[in-house]
């Protein structure tokens, strides 16, 4: 099957690669996010700031929930570029039952 122009992606989200892209630079942003928390977090426990400290508390609370979102939207993805590779057959020749049934006796 040949890919025409028309078939290539015009944004990120066009296709699984590219949203897996997205989700992964996502993930990375997050995780620079919570070590620039993290440090805050340090200051205003020296700085004796409460508040300051509870509210950065529930930004790392909320940058986990949102990590937690991001990888198991990365997995979903994952699945779907391996289904789509499944039915499209782009990963060849998936053995019969009987063939793989047949390799075990021998």
């Amino acid at each position: 099957m040949e890919r025409t122009v028309a078939d290539e992606p015009q944004t990120p989200f066009d296709s699984i690669e590219g949203a897996l892209d997205y989700v992964r630079l996502l993930g990375e942003a997050l995780e620079e996010a919570d070590d620039a928390i993290q440090a805050d977090i340090a200051t205003a426990r020296t700085d004796a700031a409460a508040r300051r400290l509870e509210a950065l508390q529930l930004v790392t609370y909320k940058l986990n929930r949102l990590r937690h979102h991001i990888d198991a939207s990365r997995r979903i993805l994952n699945d779907l570029r391996t289904l789509r590779r499944l039915l499209l057959s782009e990963r060849g020749e998936v053995p019969s039952r009987s063939t793989r049934t047949s390799t075990r006796r021998t």
